[in-house]
C-alpha cells in the first residue's frame, strides 16, 4: 500500500499536470518574463528535473542513503534543445515521465523516506524531504508559466 507522502506525491503530480495542459501552446514560446525561459524551456527544466530526481529517489531507497552532482540547469536545458521542440510533445514527454516518478515514489519503502540525501555541496537532507519540495519546485515553475503574458 502506498505511503501518506505517496498518494499526495501522486495527487500533487495529477494537479500539475492538468494545470500544464491549460496552458495554451500560443504562450509556449514567450518568455515568462523579459530575459528568461520560455515556457517550453521551464517544462523542458522540469524534465530534467524528473531526469535528476529519478535517480535520487532510486538510490535512495535502494540504498539507504543518496549523495550526487549538482544540476547544471542552463546547460541541461541547452543541451536537450527544448525550444526546438513541440508544446504537445513537452506536454506528452511530462506526462509520461511522471506518471513513472509517481510510481516510483509509491514503491519507497516507508522508512527509506527518512535516508539521508545529499546533492552537489548542499546540506544533508532526507528523501521526504527531496519528494516534497519536488513537489514545491513544480509550483513554483507552474507560477512562471502561468505569469501573464508580456506586452
Amino acid at each position: 500500500m502506498p505511503s501518506r507522502i505517496a498518494i499526495t506525491f501522486r495527487a500533487e503530480i495529477d494537479a500539475l499536470q492538468q494545470r500544464l495542459a491549460a496552458v495554451s501552446p500560443d504562450l509556449a514560446d514567450i518568455p515568462w518574463s523579459p530575459g528568461k525561459w520560455t515556457r517550453k524551456q521551464i517544462v523542458g527544466h522540469l524534465l530534467d528535473s524528473v531526469a535528476n530526481n529519478r535517480q535520487r529517489f532510486v538510490r535512495a531507497a535502494i540504498h539507504g542513503s543518496y549523495a550526487g552532482p549538482d544540476y547544471a540547469q542552463d546547460g541541461w536545458v541547452a543541451a536537450h534543445g527544448y525550444q526546438e521542440q513541440l508544446w504537445e510533445v513537452l506536454l506528452e514527454w511530462w506526462k509520461i515521465e511522471h506518471q513513472i516518478l509517481a510510481a516510483v515514489v509509491e514503491r519507497i519503502p516507508e522508512d527509506r523516506f527518512q535516508a539521508p540525501c545529499i546533492v552537489g555541496d548542499d546540506s544533508p537532507v532526507t528523501l521526504q524531504f527531496l519528494v516534497e519540495d519536488y513537489i514545491a519546485h513544480h509550483r513554483w515553475h507552474l507560477a512562471q508559466i502561468d505569469s501573464p503574458k508580456e506586452a
